[in-house]
């Protein structure tokens, strides 16, 4: 599995209600999207940077995602370019769930 953390420096502040508002509006383009297990939005204290962290079932699977298109409708919804931050993640806790799920160790 792999995350991806996606952020982007606001021209001015937005206060939680207007995020809130903007991440409403996007959320449903991420249900059933294929190789996305889990997207969460996300806002700095000071409203100045925003973004998300996805969990992806591959790199290749995001990199599909994050393409012109999508670069297009976060530049459109939040004046901002998106940089983007890839980490391995072998390994997920979920508390909500219970479960700990771990990617199969490359042989």
């Amino acid at each position: 599995m792999m995350t991806a953390v996606v952020q982007f420096a606001l021209p001015k502040p937005i206060s939680l209600a207007e995020a809130s508002r903007r991440f409403a509006s996007s959320a449903p383009k991420y249900r059933g999207l294929p190789g996305l297990i889990r997207k969460y939005y996300v806002l700095s204290d000071d409203g100045t940077v925003a973004g998300g962290i996805y969990l992806w079932e591959s790199r290749a699977a995001g990199e599909r995602v994050y393409s012109g298109e999508w670069r297009e409708r976060v530049n459109a919804l939040y004046a901002a370019a998106p940089t983007i931050t890839w980490f391995s993640s072998p390994v997920i806790v979920d508390n909500l769930s219970g479960a700990i799920t771990a990617d199969a160790p490359a042989s």
